[in-house]
C-alpha cells in the first residue's frame, strides 16, 4: 500500500509532460508563423521578378 501511495504522490513525470506540451505549443506557433510569412514573402518575390522581366 505504501508503494502505491508513493507512486501516486510522485509528480516528476508531470513536469516532463508539461514541458513537452509547452514545447509542442511553441513549435506549432513557429510553424504557423513561418508558413504564413514564408508564403507571402515567396509570392511577393516571384511577383516582383515577374514584373521586372516583362
Amino acid at each position: 500500500m505504501a508503494l502505491l501511495k508513493s507512486f501516486l504522490a510522485d509528480e516528476s513525470a508531470a513536469t516532463a509532460i508539461e514541458y513537452c506540451l509547452i514545447a509542442a505549443g511553441i513549435a506549432l506557433v513557429i510553424v504557423t508563423v513561418v508558413n504564413n510569412t514564408g508564403s507571402a514573402l515567396l509570392n511577393n518575390k516571384f511577383n516582383s521578378i515577374d514584373a521586372a522581366t516583362k
